[in-house]
């Protein structure tokens, strides 16, 4: 097996990061959060010559798993996480959408929901999920170890963290999340977030305004 690549696809007007993981030698791997958009990120995994073996979600947003539905129905895939906690969000996502003015984007149930401490994977590269409410009830981040590497999705990004004014939403509980499961990932930890350009965990931890003190 290879190493892990990342490619990032903006997707939706709300320009969020879905991202494809794969395997540099095999060119296997997993797409994260597919909110939307999807004949673009259909032209990309061919144009890479990809194959997808899952769909992984973080959370329920409708920006990051609005397209899931749509991408499982023309791809066959499965669609893995995020916390069942997020069912009312992900049963939600077309009447959110409504409101924002977009359309194409659908409600969605998992084929399998993910718990703290689960792992999962694409050929050897395993990564360990974390259950990290506060943005969202049921978010879940993705690390893996080995190429000490994360996916934290909308729990911390460059220079802020996930918004906590959306439906449950709290804001100590993921600054709960940040202390207790991002920090202690590592320093040297880099990762890829649902919005912007990402970081290391020690850059955050160093300069973040918004976690100084955890």
């Amino acid at each position: 097996m290879g190493q892990i690549q990342a490619g990032i696809i903006p997707v939706t007007p709300f320009q969020q990061n879905c991202t494809i993981l794969f395997d540099d030698e095999t060119r296997e791997g997993v797409i994260i959060d597919p909110g939307g958009d999807v004949d673009v990120i259909l032209q990309v995994i061919a144009e890479n010559a990809l194959t997808l073996k899952a769909i992984w979600l973080t959370h329920g947003h409708l920006d990051h798993a609005g397209g899931a539905a749509e991408l499982k129905e023309k791809t066959g895939l499965s669609i893995i996480g995020p916390h069942k906690d997020d069912l009312p969000l992900l049963q939600r996502i077309e009447t959110q959408a409504a409101t924002y003015g977009i359309s194409g984007l659908r409600s969605v149930l998992p084929d399998q929901w993910l718990e703290d401490g689960d792992t999962v994977s694409f050929g050897d590269h395993v990564f360990e999920v974390y259950h990290c409410p506060g943005h969202a009830p049921g978010h879940v981040i993705y690390f893996n170890r080995g190429q000490k590497f994360a996916h934290l999705g909308d729990v911390l990004f460059n220079g802020s963290v996930g918004r906590t004014d959306l439906p449950g939403g709290d804001h100590q509980t993921l600054m709960n999340s940040i202390r207790d499961k991002v920090l202690p990932l590592g320093d040297d930890v880099g990762f890829i977030c649902g919005h912007g350009p990402g970081s290391r965990i020690g850059e955050e931890r160093r300069s973040n305004p918004f976690i100084q003190g955890l």
